[in-house]
């Protein structure tokens, strides 16, 4: 089953249990160019290098991590995978726009950004700009059980890409871990997030194979449903979604 990250507790969860979502899939609405298999769970980019634009089925739940895993690349095309939220919902589209970004971000409610190593770290008003640049990831991080984003904490184990066996996957695994091969490479695994705040705003996080790059963008409106975006654009020409497996979901404790 698929879930969202559990709030942060302290080992005693309070309030009960809140349940898990339904596994992630594609919306039935896409761009003109994209096939999604008849699971839901795979997009494929049929022609062109454009026209590429997915959306997720449901709205995410606050903390819930849409995990991607690049599974094909094409050669030829400048430009890679672009991941980010959108309040807009993607059955009111009349046509879906050919690109992400401008096109979708244009037309309002859409925050999407292209996957790159120095990804946009949002700061807050009178944060100092050397607080706003990426976490640096202590070796030590690679193995702890979760990831910590703000009030979350995601289990790690599906989060980092994995090499299809063969003479050296434990090569590449460890360059995966390590988050040394390039973010938009084949088995590379990334996902999109929110975090709701207490002024009813919400950050938006992108996860690179386990390592969380930072806000993105703040004041998405918590309150409205946020669908994921994945615009399956240019080098990238399919991804497949990874399901999360998590345990109960608690209230975080005051």
């Amino acid at each position: 089953m698929a879930a969202v990250s559990e709030p942060v507790g302290l080992g005693v969860p309070r309030g009960p249990a809140r349940p898990e979502p339904p596994p992630t899939r594609f919306h039935q609405v896409h761009g003109a160019n994209i096939r999604v298999d008849q699971s839901g769970t795979r997009a494929t980019r049929v022609e062109s290098f454009a026209h590429g634009v997915c959306f997720s089925r449901e709205p995410l739940a606050p903390g819930q991590v849409f995990l991607v895993e690049i599974e094909e690349k094409e050669l030829g095309w400048c430009g890679h995978l672009r991941l980010g939220l959108t309040a807009l919902d993607p059955a009111s589209l009349t046509v879906v726009p050919e690109f992400s970004l401008p096109d979708l971000v244009g037309l309002g409610h859409s925050w999407v950004f292209a996957i790159t190593r120095h990804h946009n770290r949002v700061p807050r008003e009178g944060q100092a700009d050397a607080e706003s640049a990426a976490p640096s990831r202590p070796q030590a991080l690679l193995i702890e059980p979760y990831l910590q984003i703000e009030q979350f904490r995601i289990p790690r184990d599906r989060l980092v890409g994995r090499s299809r066996p063969g003479l050296y996957s434990h090569l590449l695994d460890q360059l995966y871990e390590q988050n040394v091969l390039p973010p938009t490479a084949r088995r590379s695994r990334l996902g999109v997030l929110f975090c709701p705040r207490e002024d009813g705003t919400a950050d938006m996080h992108i996860i690179i194979n386990g390592e969380d790059m930072g806000p993105s963008a703040r004041g998405l409106p918590a309150a409205q449903p946020l669908y994921a975006v994945v615009d399956v654009f240019a080098s990238t020409k399919s991804v497949r979604l990874v399901q999360l497996e998590y345990g109960c979901r608690y209230s975080t404790p005051e």
